[in-house]
């Protein structure tokens, strides 16, 4: 008997953990992609010869099914992760603090810095104790989280506007890609239990030593060619075909491949449209309601190096993170900085002379040594449909990675992985997906087609 046939659509990161986890569980899988490249939301763009990426795509050590997808494309030297979490947290006054851990057990481990952490006072430091104990007993799996405000939830046990800002913001910006006061608790609840509380090495940061159009297109598709994944390129689906039987027909350009079943992993609205060509009104309803959030980010070239952080967070500036990614660029001297800029609305529309010239003054402010620089180059990178809007409500319109037709699935960062939209949830939903519709195949193969109910795995 001949193996299953998988066609996937979309060839970012959960349309290639759902590849390679189809073609790991014995399946014959396609996959075809509208652009030229892999990677999907996490790309590079070539600018006058160095390399800049279209977003500080970052992950923690609790982040195991991207980690997992990093050592199964074989690129686990192109990533660097912590020994041990430390964020330097700068101001424009000179100050400084650290949110670090130390060897100490969840959650003690976080006590020592947020004890030191001067840009709050010390009646604000004490206050933190309350809500941090409070997430503890919070279940991220209760489905009443999601509809209160964590900012509200924050504001009840005693934290002020200027903690939020000051702390509590510079992991729900990059994590949630809403500010606390617009964001789902539930959502916040998963990120710090499972990023901060619950784990003391949780939290350490990890990022990629190379430009993400290597580590997640060059590399990846080394694997996917490894693996026996035919990989289709350049090629847009914009419908999908039905036999009577129960086939799957997937048509790009002038070419038509027959699969058994298939994974949609491209934006929700993408799926929407392709899986309404074959009757599923998956995805429709929720495109209209999970909302978008954009990320903007600043490249800035300086002629010389103007700090020896590798990354840092800030506080009373514009700037909320910024990364070090001479090497990555490709930069043979000076310095390239990216200032990442998540919740980016006000700025999505700002033109990039004028973000540059702000962005530029902010990081002198931080760096004072950035005054006696040149500005080399710079350019802006815009997603203004990053990922999904994390506000209250948002858990009833994620849909689960099964649908109605029976052997078609979704994948995608918006799906119903538990997690915020981020790339562990994306690779978390493909391998979801292509377990699924193994099974399925499986059950087809053994006694006859089951359609599957529920997402999880």
């Amino acid at each position: 008997m001949s193996p299953a046939r998988i066609g996937v659509v979309g060839g970012g990161l959960a349309g290639m953990a759902a590849a390679l986890a189809a073609a790991d569980g014995g399946a014959e899988v396609v996959l075809f992609e509208r652009r030229p490249v892999l990677g999907g939301l996490t790309a590079s763009i070539r600018h006058n010869g160095l390399s800049f990426d279209n977003g500080q795509h970052v992950f923690l050590r609790c982040c195991t099914a991207y980690r997992g997808f990093i050592d199964r494309i074989g690129a686990t030297g192109q990533v660097f992760l912590q020994d041990r979490l430390d964020v330097p947290v700068l101001a424009p006054d000179g100050s400084r603090a650290s949110i670090k851990r130390s060897g100490l057990p969840a959650p003690l481990h976080m006590a020592g810095s947020l004890g030191r952490y001067r840009h709050l006072s010390t009646r604000e430091r004490v206050r933190l104790v309350r809500p941090a104990l409070a997430l503890r007993r919070l279940d991220p799996d209760d489905a009443s989280l999601d509809g209160i405000c964590f900012g509200d939830w924050l504001a009840d046990h005693g934290q002020s506007a200027r903690a939020v800002d000051r702390l509590w913001n510079l992991i729900a910006l990059p994590t949630l890609n809403v500010p606390a006061g617009e964001a789902s608790l539930g959502l916040a609840t998963k990120v710090f239990r499972v990023g901060l509380l619950d784990r003391s090495d949780a939290g350490d940061i990890g990022w990629a030593r190379v430009p993400l159009a290597e580590l997640h297109g060059a590399i990846a598709a080394r694997a996917l060619e490894a693996a026996g994944i035919e990989t289709v390129l350049g090629s847009p689906v914009g419908a999908i075909g039905r036999s009577p039987l129960g086939a799957f027909t997937v048509g790009s350009g002038a070419r038509s491949v027959a699969v058994d079943a298939v994974i949609l992993a491209t934006p929700l609205r993408v799926s929407a449209s392709i899986g309404a060509s074959i009757g599923s009104a998956a995805g429709a309803r929720e495109a209209e309601h999970l909302g978008t959030s954009p990320i903007v980010n600043v490249h800035l070239v300086l002629d010389r190096k103007v700090t020896d952080l590798p990354l840092a967070a800030c506080v009373g500036s514009p700037i909320q993170f910024v990364f070090d990614r001479t090497v990555a660029s490709g930069a043979k001297s000076g310095q390239c900085l990216v200032l990442s800029l998540s919740a980016a609305d006000s700025y999505i529309a700002t033109g990039s002379a004028e973000l540059v010239s702000m962005f530029f003054e902010a990081l002198c402010e931080l760096f004072p040594a950035a005054r006696q620089a040149r500005l080399v180059d710079a350019i802006v990178t815009r997603e203004k449909a990053a990922t999904f809007r994390a506000v209250p409500g948002t858990g009833a319109f994620r849909p689960p990675t099964t649908t109605e037709v029976h052997g078609l699935f979704l994948a995608g960062a918006w799906c119903d992985t538990g997690w915020p939209a981020t790339m562990e949830s994306a690779v978390r939903s493909g391998h979801q997906a292509a377990s699924q519709a193994l099974a399925l195949l499986s059950d087809a193969s053994v006694g006859g087609p089951r359609q599957l109910e529920g997402a999880g795995t």
